[in-house]
């Protein structure tokens, strides 16, 4: 058999095909104007990422519904009003041979209170996180209408020349909220158990391929686990595998954690120190330190209830001999990478022709853990902008010009409200 590395073409269920096994995933841009429609800046980075060797690049969030957005500028689409300019950006990110996917999202609690919109979730419990506000509980009807958006959102990006959706079913946006028995503490058709909370995900993704049809790539970002006691678990998160499978999902990504245990940017959880959450826990730290990549051990261990299902593993990989291991040894299909592409957006090439051996995410750190996550998200957001208006990436910008950069464009309040893709 043939030795699997990064550099081979897979062919996903629908019967797309991704020239090669590396995936640029995604990351907040934040370059959205302050009426939520794409920008030329966008158009500049993704023709930068499309060109950069990636088989598959990954758009950051874009939300389904104006009145919800998760950042000030997050692109918002709920209509055709901004197809020209959609058009544009699919085209440079197009432009380099990369398949570009448009990640399609709604916050649910998570949204930012602007213009006196109140955040919806499956049921009025707010999130853990320093000035979270009590959700409304969606009604049936509201949530059919939430599901219809996704749809609608999707139908859109096909049309504006994108080649697939990645629908946001983690880090506690609203998909992975009817995912968690933490945030969902209904008991009607959407919440209840188990098979109950999964079937806002299950309704959005046949809603999504019937507004795209048979052919379009449609993909979930899915959390392994919420590492919270009581939340969502490795098995819950194994079961709705199946079931995505089963509901012809053609791209699992894997991930993990929320905002309030931000497991994918390396912090720990609260889980349960025994069971599934302990294991998870332990593997995640043993596999970051072995292998890099956080949530590899997850994949391994699901691998044989969906084989025939292609499994992206985002977080921590590094090293071209960790990923080539990785799909190597089956664990996974594709290899994601975010931060290290934000200072180094051609490094899939350099990795794919050997120019490089290892890509690495140039970390920042103040020291002050209670910000520390949100001053590296933003340095590598900064990274972005400054690609987005034609320059080069900045490696030398020290965190505390990165930290008060971020007050003067947001205000102190807004430390609270950084996002990641």
């Amino acid at each position: 058999m043939e030795t699997m590395t990064i550099a081979a073409p897979l062919t996903l269920p629908c019967g797309a095909v991704l020239p090669n096994r590396l995936a640029k995933a995604a990351m907040s841009e934040q370059l959205g104007d302050r009426a939520n429609r794409p920008t030329e800046r966008l158009d500049r980075l993704y023709e930068r990422w499309g060109a950069g060797g990636c088989g598959l690049v990954i758009t950051g969030n874009v939300i389904v519904d104006r009145r919800h957005v998760g950042e000030p500028r997050n692109v918002v689409i709920e209509d055709e009003r901004d197809l020209p300019a959609l058009r544009r950006w699919a085209a440079a990110g197009k432009r380099g041979g990369a398949a570009l996917w448009a990640q399609v999202n709604h916050p649910g609690r998570q949204a930012l209170r602007i213009a006196g919109s109140q955040p919806v979730a499956p049921s009025a419990i707010a999130a853990k996180i320093p000035g979270a506000v009590t959700p409304h509980a969606l009604t049936g009807a509201e949530i059919e209408q939430v599901v219809a958006r996704f749809a609608r959102t999707a139908a859109i990006v096909k049309a504006a020349g994108f080649d697939g959706v990645q629908l946001h079913g983690a880090h506690g946006y609203l998909i992975s909220q009817f995912l968690s028995p933490r945030a969902n503490r209904r008991d009607d058709d959407w919440g209840g158990d188990a098979e109950r909370r999964r079937r806002f995900v299950l309704e959005v993704v046949r809603a999504t391929r019937a507004a795209v049809g048979p052919e379009f790539p449609v993909a979930i970002k899915l959390n392994s686990a919420d590492f919270q006691r009581g939340g969502f678990s490795e098995e819950e998160s194994a079961a709705v595998v199946v079931a995505l499978a089963e509901a012809g999902i053609d791209l699992v990504e894997i991930s993990g954690g929320t905002y309030e245990a931000p497991v994918m940017m390396g912090a720990e959880g609260d889980g349960a120190r025994t069971g599934a959450h302990a294991r998870e826990r332990a593997s995640t730290r043993a596999s970051t330190r072995a292998r890099e990549a956080y949530f590899l051990d997850y994949a391994e261990r699901i691998r044989a209830q969906v084989p025939g299902l292609p499994l992206m593993v985002t977080g921590g990989f590094r090293s071209t001999a960790a990923m080539d291991a990785a799909l190597a040894g089956g664990a996974c299909d594709v290899i994601g990478v975010g931060r290290p592409l934000a200072l180094h957006p051609d490094a899939a090439a350099e990795l794919l022709d050997g120019r490089r051996t290892r890509v690495d995410a140039g970390d920042k750190r103040i020291g002050v853990r209670l910000l520390d996550s949100v001053v590296d998200l933003f340095w590598h957001t900064r990274q972005m902008h400054r690609i987005g208006r034609g320059r080069e990436p900045w490696a030398g910008e020290h965190a505390l010009h990165t930290l008060t950069a971020f007050v003067l464009m947001n205000g102190w309040g807004s430390l609270r409200r950084k996002r990641g893709g």
